[in-house]
């Protein structure tokens, strides 16, 4: 029998969600307020005017493309890198492994700035000029964490008798992958990829020590806060940078909750 949590409890998590998400409400709010200047509430009207004003502007849409490939290709990067080290290290015991998971799981526990910094000075050690492709290895050491746990944990929930009946079988190492391993651990890889995608779009601290002179969404938000101006246009970008992250989340999510089996029709 499930027994229901205390009421107390109850309203610290409606409390810690409302603490998390109504400041998004709000910045989303006046994404379509009439007033340019300042921030009044309630709003004097509702307005789609800076969403066509925003996606008019040439380099609003330079950065919407930066940071879509930005993204996608550092999410495949990630996948494949976090799922050859999930497949590596789920069932083998090695010298070092230990180490070797902890150096995996790193760049998420740190503070970004850490290992923005630390990008760029390796960025640096290794006479490098920062831009496209150093964004991209800078969002992959912390997009792979994502895949990597994902993929890990499924892993360690597969049966190791599975696989031995399907080498008694006479299955190779690749059926053995194909029509053993690949249907368990598909959903966790695409979810991890989502998660990774919506990670990479949105991040603005490692991006800004390794984009040089590019601009991606998250720098041309923080630019322009920074200065005060467009805030309007700024709101509108922001709830579009909102809603497509949400959307892998929210996909990400569903997928966690299957089985990881994929029946075959």
């Amino acid at each position: 029998m499930r027994c229901k949590p205390p009421l107390g409890l109850k309203l610290a998590a409606w409390a810690g969600l409302a603490f998390l998400n109504v400041p998004m409400l709000f910045i989303v709010l006046y994404a379509f307020t009439t007033e340019d200047r300042t921030y009044q509430f309630p709003p004097p009207g509702l307005t789609l005017r800076w969403f066509g004003v925003a996606f008019a502007r040439d380099d609003i849409w330079a950065a919407m493309r930066l940071s879509l490939e930005v993204a996608a290709l550092a999410t495949a990067a990630s996948m494949i890198v976090g799922s050859l080290a999930a497949l590596a290290m789920a069932r083998r015991k090695f010298f070092g492994r230990d180490a070797m998971t902890l150096l995996l799981i790193l760049p998420l526990a740190l503070p970004g700035i850490v290992t923005g910094i630390a990008l760029l000075s390796a960025v640096k050690l290794a006479d490098a000029t920062p831009g496209f492709w150093t964004i991209i290895a800078g969002h992959a050491t912390f997009c792979t964490v994502i895949v990597y746990n994902n993929v890990v944990a499924r892993l360690r929930r597969l049966p190791p008798s599975l696989i031995e009946a399907s080498f008694d079988l006479g299955a190779d190492g690749w059926q053995t992958f194909r029509f053993v391993i690949w249907p368990v651990i598909s959903t966790a890889l695409v979810a991890g990829g989502l998660l990774a995608f919506a990670l990479s779009f949105d991040e603005v601290i490692v991006t800004t020590f390794t984009a040089g002179a590019q601009s991606t969404l998250p720098i041309y938000i923080l630019s322009n806060i920074q200065r005060g101006q467009q805030l309007p246009i700024v709101n509108a970008v922001v709830f579009v940078v909102i809603a497509l992250t949400i959307i892998p989340v929210v996909v990400s999510q569903r997928l966690t909750q299957d089985s990881g089996l994929l029946r075959r029709r």
